[in-house]
């Protein structure tokens, strides 16, 4: 089997400030909307790849400004979901999707077991096996860690507008979802909004962070209030404290695992 990735194109996972002190592990898999030389554009016109379909719009450069005042590791996923959604497993048909939203996306229409198969062991396994290396170092050193995924979403969704600003997510584990929603205004922010886990959006977490215990909380932030620098420093801002907070009080009352 060709692998996916020629010579010259980076890994999927990018480890941005790796000895940072925070609690907190940052992760976007959704951060980039780069396509593997080999798949060309996927079909997709230049405009369709900036769209949200693509990426997690503003979600990197928040997550990169969170990272600097936290003091976090940050770890990316370098490649589009459209070719490999890092937040499903490969039985999934949203892992290669062929339709997303309302967009055909011609590249992965017609997939065989052997393409699904490359973008998996390309694409999917290397960034989640830098994930787990990356846990499994904190673990031996003993240090306190916090799962903490950032994301964005597109305000109408098959023309049906999103009211709320922010969301936190969970599945297994409430409390820090239930502490960070607090900060927000109540009107702005929900738990489990605009997604939850009956779709299948708690699947990284699932797989690395209720394993080993870890407190975790997938972060969705409304993609026209992060697309410039300005409302990705603001939101950046709003949430450093709060997640300050909560790995402080983590680690005084001994909840970290």
């Amino acid at each position: 089997m060709e692998t996916l990735l020629g010579e010259s194109e980076p890994h999927p996972a990018n480890i941005i400030n790796p000895t940072g002190s925070s609690a907190h592990v940052l992760i976007c898999e959704h951060a980039s909307n780069r396509i593997p030389k080999k798949l060309g554009t996927l079909g997709l016109a230049e405009a369709d790849l900036k769209r949200h379909i693509a990426w997690d719009i503003g979600a990197e450069e928040t997550a990169r400004i969170l990272s600097r005042l936290l003091d976090a590791p940050l770890i990316l996923q370098r490649y589009s979901r459209l070719v490999y959604d890092c937040n499903r497993p490969p039985e999934a048909e949203s892992a290669m999707p062929a339709l997303s939203e309302v967009f055909e996306i011609p590249g992965n229409t017609s997939l065989t077991p052997s393409d699904r198969l490359a973008r998996t062991r390309g694409i999917a396994r290397p960034f989640h096996h830098a994930v787990e290396a990356f846990l499994d170092e904190r673990a031996v050193a003993g240090r306190q860690t916090i799962l903490t995924s950032i994301h964005s979403f597109t305000p109408v969704y098959k023309g049906k507008p999103r009211d709320l600003d922010v969301g936190f997510l969970f599945d297994r584990d409430s409390w820090l979802a239930n502490f960070l929603v607090k900060a927000f205004p109540a009107d702005k922010a929900r738990l489990n909004e605009p997604y939850g886990p009956k779709d299948g959006v708690m699947h990284l977490m699932n797989l690395h962070a209720a394993p080993r215990g870890l407190r975790h909380v997938m972060i969705e932030i409304r993609n026209n209030l992060i697309e410039d620098h300005t409302g990705q420093n603001a939101w950046a801002n709003y949430l450093a404290t709060p997640l300050a907070q909560a790995a402080n009080k983590l680690a005084t009352a001994g909840l970290t695992r």
